[in-house]
C-alpha cells in the first residue's frame, strides 16, 4: 500500500502568528492531529502537532500568548504519495514522530499519521491470516 492510500487529504494550514489556542481550536474543529505551518518569509513549511501544544501547556506556557512559530518543527521529513507505508513508518520510527506532511510537486497534498497507517494495515493483515476452525 502507498501513502496516497492512507493519507488524510484534509490539510490544515496555519501561519506562524497563530496562537497555540487558535491552532488547537482549528485542529480540533477539523479533527486532525497536526497543522502545516506556512511561513514563506523564513523556513517555508513546518509542522505543529498536538504533542507540541500539549508540551507547551504542560510547561506552563500561555496558549493565548505562545505562537505556532515558537513551537513549529522546521526540520521536517516529507513523504510523497508514492512512498510505501513501510517507508513512511520507517521514517516515523527513525525520527520518533507520528505525522508526515505529504508533498506532491512542492505542494502539501496530505498528512499521513501512524493512525492512518494502522487503519490500512489492520484490515490487510486480517485478510492475510488463515481462518481458524473452532470445534
Amino acid at each position: 500500500m502507498l501513502v496516497r492510500d492512507a493519507m488524510s487529504t484534509v490539510v490544515l494550514t496555519i501561519g506562524p502568528a497563530h496562537t497555540l489556542r487558535q491552532a488547537a481550536r482549528l485542529m480540533s474543529a477539523r479533527r486532525v492531529g497536526a497543522a502545516v505551518v506556512l511561513d514563506p518569509d523564513t523556513y517555508g513549511l513546518g509542522i505543529l502537532t498536538e504533542r507540541d501544544i500539549l508540551d507547551a501547556v504542560g510547561a506552563g506556557q500561555d496558549p493565548d500568548r505562545e505562537t505556532a512559530h515558537g513551537h513549529t518543527t522546521t526540520d521536517v521529513v516529507f513523504a510523497t504519495p508514492e512512498w510505501t507505508l513501510e517507508e513512511a513508518a520507517a521514517a516515523m520510527s527513525r525520527g520518533e514522530f507520528r505525522h508526515l506532511i505529504v508533498l506532491d510537486r512542492s505542494e502539501a497534498v496530505g498528512v499521513v499519521s501512524v493512525r492512518d497507517i494502522i487503519r490500512c494495515w489492520l484490515p490487510a493483515r486480517r485478510r492475510a491470516q488463515p481462518a481458524t476452525v473452532s470445534a
